[in-house]
């Protein structure tokens, strides 16, 4: 989804940035609001750090591999596309989050050139589609990987429902058919398409239950 609250001027790129600290910073950022989200702000509980790599290892991958994917597919079509972080947005949204609010605008891909309906659509789907796909495989790992295994601190079960959870929220949640969000100009392309891949979100944050 595009940064619905400073939007850019045209030309905007890697001018004077370094895309993979902006990556950098969208990733940390999310994580640490996701964290203080689920932690209810206890940051000084010494369970906040395991919750912070599972944050890490959920959240802050979704979001980077949801802009990422509206990169790569922006770039297959001919386009000059480039993620810049949104520096006030991640640190409001580290603030609000101690309220047990949880707002995430780590940024956006910017991207020029002439696309068809078709080539926009297609970019737009591509980052909700990265996080149902990402919900899928924590499911399915979550049915193939015995139980007793642990990353630092944490049951990887526990992670997997983390990831799951989260990103079949992220992908429903960008599917919204309105304003900036990804799922106006999916369904401006194809309804059908808008359709099916609301439908999977909708089984996958409301039906299917981990």
């Amino acid at each position: 989804m595009r940064d619905i609250f400073t939007p850019p001027a045209d030309d905007i790129g890697l001018r004077g940035k370094n895309e993979p600290l902006e990556l950098l910073k969208a990733w940390s950022g999310t994580s640490l609001a996701f964290a203080i989200y689920l932690m209810g702000g206890q940051v000084l509980n010494p369970a906040f750090w395991p919750i912070l790599l599972a944050a890490a290892l959920t959240c802050g991958v979704g979001f980077v591999a949801h802009e990422l994917a509206h990169r790569m597919v922006a770039r297959r079509f001919g386009a000059t596309a480039h993620f810049v972080a949104n520096n006030p947005w991640l640190l409001i949204s580290i603030a609000v989050a101690f309220l047990r609010v949880f707002i995430a605008a780590p940024g956006a891909v910017w991207h020029q050139g002439y696309l068809t309906p078709r080539q926009s659509g297609l970019i737009a789907l591509a980052g909700p589609a990265s996080n149902l796909g990402l919900a899928v495989l924590s499911l399915v790992a979550l049915w193939l990987i015995p139980p007793g295994i642990a990353v630092p601190g944490l049951p990887l079960e526990v992670v997997l429902r983390i990831g799951y959870s989260i990103n079949a929220w992220i992908g429903l949640f960008n599917m919204i058919p309105a304003g900036p969000f990804d799922g106006a100009r999916v369904l401006a392309w194809d309804w059908r398409v808008f359709g099916v891949t609301v439908a999977i979100g909708l089984l996958l944050t409301f039906v299917i239950r981990v």
